[in-house]
């Protein structure tokens, strides 16, 4: 029964992720005969969901437009990654979410388990969002890392970890923990640097295995007494993220696959979309436009026209 029911959903994710499926395909999939998937399919349809059946030789299966989400099977990490995520929508990160963000964020923190609820609300009370302008992706921060840190700070307690620098060193930090900062696409740290008897501004993504030393104490004020402004203020050379909007010669799903993690993807027509990103800096919106092997057309920024027309001078001048 187990195995079904696990089946069940897995069909029921299947549906969800492409419009049609041929019925030996998703059998296939499944690893099951086109019978049982025959069953499990009319299963979904006892529980309440709107499974199209087309017959013949191009015919399959489709989830009905409308139909309603499945159950939800999460893991710790990845419930308190949901509610974070949500919790930025809140705080207006996803322009036009943020009411339905908060009604969602409620629900989800709702039905957390106890210890997991006090995680997530560590995790809120301990982060203060800066606005640099919108973000699309960033490097990858460690879900766990980041709640550690977070409970250090509302703790007080001292926290070790591994760090690694600009110029890729690696070292042994020791410090006071303030505030968790989300600027940008980054998440920071704002903290007394013990050893070095001053504030320091650390990168997450770059912070290994950090683990509380179990010493108390005072809270400490960061220069300006606004750890955001700090962190800000401490970056060198990091400026302001740019908008990128360009038009693909290429179906929207078939770009989404590449690189619709990092970027919104909207179709204008069934052969072409529309690509936004948020940039740092412009070779990443280079080489993701470059990797899709399709023509597109730079909407905005000027600046980036003249970048990539560097580049292909310089390419250019390669294969000479």
């Amino acid at each position: 029964m187990a195995n079904t029911s696990s089946r069940t959903l897995r069909l029921l994710s299947l549906l969800q992720a492409h419009r049609h499926w041929r019925g030996s395909e998703l059998a296939e999939r499944l690893g099951v005969s086109e019978r049982t998937l025959r069953r499990d399919v009319d299963r979904l349809r006892e529980l309440g969901y709107d499974v199209d059946a087309t017959p013949g030789v191009d015919g399959g299966y489709q989830l009905r437009a409308g139909s309603a989400l499945p159950p939800l099977v999460v893991d710790d990490e990845e419930a308190v990654a949901l509610a974070v995520g949500m919790q930025a929508a809140t705080d207006g990160a996803v322009p036009g979410l943020e009411e339905v963000s908060v009604r969602a964020l409620g629900k989800v923190v709702q039905v957390l388990p106890p210890r997991l609820r006090r995680r997530v609300e560590t995790l809120r009370a301990m982060t203060v969002p800066a606005t640099w302008g919108p973000s699309s992706g960033g490097p990858s921060v460690d879900t766990e890392a980041l709640v550690v840190v977070a409970q250090a700070c509302r703790d007080g307690e001292r926290l070790r970890f591994d760090y690694t620098a600009r110029e890729a060193e690696e070292t042994a930090r020791h410090v006071e923990p303030h505030r968790v900062v989300k600027l940008g696409r980054r998440w920071y740290l704002a903290a007394w640097d013990v050893e070095r008897a001053d504030w320091r501004s650390f990168r997450l993504d770059r912070l290994r295995n950090p683990r509380g030393t179990g010493a108390r104490f005072a809270p400490r004020t960061p220069p300006g007494g606004d750890a955001a402004e700090y962190v800000k203020s401490s970056i060198v050379g990091l400026r302001e993220p740019q908008r990128v909007v360009a038009e693909v010669e290429a179906p929207a799903d078939r770009v989404r696959v590449r690189i619709g993690r990092w970027a919104l993807v909207t179709p204008v027509d069934d052969e072409r979309c529309r690509v936004e990103m948020t940039a740092d800096q412009f070779e990443w919106p280079a080489m993701a436009l470059g990797s899709l092997g399709a023509e597109f057309r730079v909407v905005e920024p000027d600046e980036l026209r003249v970048y990539l027309r560097d580049w292909s001078e310089r390419f250019g001048r390669a294969t000479a």
